[in-house]
């Protein structure tokens, strides 16, 4: 004798809210009630594409110094918040990004913390970050890196405004439930080695053969616009252009070939006039930061696609699997940083080229 087909019931509306009010009594929740938004078809994120124009921006950081010192404020920053995550010092899901102000003969006192920074440094000469006792002068489109829990301080050797884009890994590290902070003692870490020591000895392709860095950070904190202008203009003579990317280089720490930041992935990227790119999405949310140029970018597809407009000193958003595209209308350069190299480490990197 042969069982028919399983019989199936179902309950009713009521007696499942019954049983949910039962188990929730035990800190328990039904997983068949989410599991479509937990385990999603194709990444979902909170953040928007959005733009930050320069120009609107400037009056309110000088604006800042009038009402609050960067000793006061410790850091006088004014934060990129995503409009989809007021209040959540976010500028895209995982990333955090602000404007920082610092004045002639002004010091931001020195501290360290776990997650790691970026500076991309938008106007001003002559300011200085110091990491663990060495300083770097900063120009416009240097990337300069502050590795975690590094002793560092700012300070203004010059006589206008200084401001520079900040990056950090701070929602990745919140989500671990990792962060440790400390402040130093005086404003400033003691100085110990001269100005470029550490670009001397690690970044011309040398390196003291009885040195045994191990760390994950690239041990080059400062990485100078002029020389990566100059790379780019070379490589520009004879590098294909890439239909989505133009030519984009990635920042890397010389001792491993690995990415320079451990968190966060670091790319300077040159547009030639005129150019147009293929559609492209990718699992990592991202910021730009306009160094020359202008042109557009646009996200999204026919009516519902949104176009921003960028220029000089601009900075952008664009959040994970976004398509998006390109458009130059001079030759333009762009910084970005992303959380690209976790997601790689994690195996869950994906993107995707054309209209596929």
């Amino acid at each position: 004798m042969t069982s028919g087909p399983a019989k199936t019931s179902k309950a009713s509306g009521a007696e499942l809210a019954g049983f949910y009010d039962r188990i929730g009594d035990h800190n328990l929740a039904p997983l068949w009630e989410v599991i479509h938004k937990l385990v999603a078809r194709t990444p979902v994120t909170k953040a928007v594409p959005h733009l930050w124009r320069y120009e609107a921006l400037r009056p309110y950081l000088i604006e800042s110094g009038s009402l609050i010192t960067a000793k006061e404020a410790e850091r006088r920053v004014l934060v990129l918040e995503n409009p989809a995550l007021r209040g959540l010092s976010q500028v895209v899901d995982t990333l955090y990004a602000g404007l920082q102000l610092i004045l002639p003969g002004e010091v931001a006192p020195a501290h360290r913390h776990t997650p790691s920074a970026l500076r991309f440094i938008i106007e001003g000469t002559q300011a200085f970050t110091a990491v663990d006792g060495e300083k770097t002068y900063m120009d416009p489109g240097d990337f300069v890196i502050t590795p975690n829990w590094a002793w560092h301080d700012h300070g203004h050797e010059g006589d206008a405004p200084m401001i520079w884009l900040d990056g950090l890994d701070l929602p990745i590290v919140h989500f671990l439930a990792a962060t440790f902070a400390e402040t130093y003692g005086d404003d400033q870490f003691p100085t110990n080695t001269p100005p470029g020591y550490t670009l001397a000895r690690y970044g011309n392709n040398m390196r003291p053969v009885t040195d045994k860095y191990d760390q994950l950070v690239s041990p080059i904190f400062s990485y100078p616009y002029t020389r990566t202008r100059e790379a780019l203009a070379l490589m520009e003579k004879t590098q294909d252009w890439d239909p989505a990317f133009g030519l984009k280089m990635e920042f890397l720490n010389p001792l491993s070939g690995a990415p320079a930041m451990p968190t966060m992935s670091t790319f300077m990227q040159l547009l030639p006039k005129g150019f147009t790119s293929m559609p492209y999405q990718a699992t990592e949310h991202a910021v730009y930061s306009v160094v020359e140029g202008s042109g557009r970018v646009a996200v999204g597809e026919g009516e519902a696609a949104t176009v921003l407009a960028w220029g000089p000193k601009d900075h952008f958003a664009i959040p994970g699997w976004c398509k998006h595209r390109l458009e130059a209308d001079e030759e333009a350069v762009l910084f970005s940083f992303s959380d690209q190299v976790v997601q790689q480490k994690l195996g869950l990197w994906r993107e995707r080229r054309g209209q596929g």
